[in-house]
């Protein structure tokens, strides 16, 4: 046991040495776009937690940008007021096959719904959105609630300062070691199996501040020959004792990984992801800059600076142009005066109104704004939404695949192996995903598009026209891209409705 501790020790340390070289960019990313949230680099119980975080912020449109584009990734992905996801017949299903499953998969994607509604999940996944758009990489660990309470699910936004993350050679970065502190009444929660010795005890009961250092690390098993699912190992470590001195809180084998780890865009080469914020970083600096200089100048304007007669000898190292200073000036001199120029011209101003407009334009501020506003005809919301599409259409297709997929997998493994849902398998074979946001039906509407107009050109032509359209299967498909539920969808048609009204 202890040299399977020292190896994941070793490799702990290793995959923290990684990071390191990220925590500056980070930190500085986090001041000024997201100064409320922790320090990234500490690594032990906080002791400034309530402080104050924006002291050297002086403009704020980097942060609202932010707190918009996180807000704009929670509506259009994972909204909490509407059904994002749903199952589907996979690709080995007939028709007929397809149309038998399809109530049984609308009730199990109900059941998963319920669960994600009763949960935390739309406030840890706001946070996560909020580490996603600053630093680029995001966790969010998803765990199984105890049984009895309203939800089976209960997730928690990890702080980026907590992770080290491996990529795996497939590209995916699914080995995950997370160090935080842990006290006595957390370790009898999340881990009430585990023998807590008398020693550590009588020291959590004497320093109420008292707090071990957890490491968990969730490791995939690529390399065994027919197995599958993530080795997970919890253990407290002290980097001043030796490996027999390391306890061992739980072990196991996980289907799923309990963390989720997700990125904005990577470059080649590297784990960690790269954000917007990164991008837009000098441009969020010199617009800080500028308002603090403008606002310095401001109180000069203000408060003045003033002069007076002295008659001893002036020194200029001791003259400082701070607001209210008075300088001295020898008696009858005109004491110091500034070269005036031939004109006056504040730039200021025009600098920083660019310097915010690709700030917020770095951030999709400006393009990812409210579609249905008044006087927009369907035209110009189709187009709107084709080009919110554009813009996120890299993005959504890597947080499809490290976020919404691994979410939704695990989430469906939790319950059925808790026997809330039926026993089957989400293999995209005979039960696929089917992604029902905002975002993901921006693609089904210019499809919808497309058949209306089509229907509309042949409708034209007459009866002939019309005789090349089916239109049974015309109102089955827009059905389905729409996402209709499959029980209001006839897969065979029922006659005339006229004679079924006689």
């Amino acid at each position: 046991m202890n040299g399977k501790i020292e190896k994941l020790i070793e490799r702990f340390k290793r995959a923290e040495n990684r990071k390191q070289q990220w925590l500056p960019h980070w930190q500085e990313c986090y001041e000024y776009a997201l100064p409320q949230r922790e320090n990234v680099g500490m690594t032990s119980i906080g002791t400034d937690y309530g402080s104050k975080k924006n002291l050297h912020l002086f403009d704020g449109t980097a942060p609202d940008a932010v707190d918009q584009l996180a807000s704009s990734l929670l509506s259009e992905l994972t909204p909490p007021w509407a059904k994002w996801f749903g199952l589907k017949g996979g690709e080995e299903l007939s028709e007929e096959e397809r149309s038998r499953v399809a109530e049984t998969l609308e009730k199990t994607s109900e059941i998963m719904m319920q669960n994600f509604e009763h949960s935390n999940f739309a406030v840890e996944i706001h946070q996560c959105y909020l580490d996603l758009v600053t630093a680029g990489t995001a966790c969010l660990m998803f765990e199984e609630a105890p049984v009895g309470e309203a939800s089976a699910f209960r997730f928690y936004a990890v702080p980026l300062r907590e992770i080290a993350l491996e990529e795996s050679p497939d590209g995916k970065i699914d080995t995950t070691f997370r160090c935080s502190q842990i006290g006595l009444e957390s370790i009898r929660l999340r881990f009430p199996k585990a023998e807590v010795p008398p020693l550590w005890e009588e020291r959590f009961r004497s320093d109420g501040d008292f707090r071990l250092t957890l490491i968990e690390a969730v490791i995939p098993r690529h390399g065994s020959f027919g197995q599958s699912g993530y080795e997970y190992t919890a253990f407290v470590w002290d980097e001043n004792s030796g490996p027999e001195d390391n306890l061992v809180l739980r072990e196991g084998v996980f289907e799923t990984s309990p963390f989720i780890n997700f990125r904005w865009l990577k470059a080649p080469g590297e784990v960690y992801g790269r954000s917007p914020v990164m991008k837009a970083l000098p441009d969020i600096k010199t617009a800080n800059k500028v308002v603090e200089l403008i606002l310095k100048n401001a109180s000069i304007s203000v408060t003045g600076i003033w002069q007076a007669d002295d008659d001893g000898i002036l020194n200029p190292a001791n003259i400082k142009l701070v607001p209210g200073a008075i300088i001295p000036k020898a008696v009858g001199s005109k004491g110091l005066t500034p070269l005036e120029a031939p004109g006056k011209f504040d730039v200021s101003q025009l600098i920083l109104e660019n310097l915010q407009s690709r700030i917020n334009h770095a951030l999709l501020a400006d393009r990812l704004s409210q579609v249905n506003v008044p006087n927009m005809t369907a035209t110009e919301v189709l187009e709107r939404s084709a080009e919110i599409a554009r813009i996120l259409g890299a993005s959504f297709g890597r947080l499809q695949s490290e976020l919404l997929t691994p979410l939704l997998k695990r989430a469906f493994y939790i319950l059925r192996r808790r026997g809330d849902i039926m026993n089957f398998d989400l293999d995209g074979k005979i039960v696929d995903l089917q992604y029902k946001s905002p975002l993901a039906l921006l693609q089904a509407r210019q499809d919808v598009s497309n058949i209306s107009e089509w229907i509309n050109l042949v409708t034209a032509l007459g009866m002939d026209g019309l005789s090349a359209v089916n239109m049974f299967e015309a109102a089955k498909t827009l059905g389905r891209i729409l996402n209709v539920p499959a029980t209001l969808i006839n897969e065979q048609p029922q006659g005339n409705i006229a004679d079924a009204a006689e």
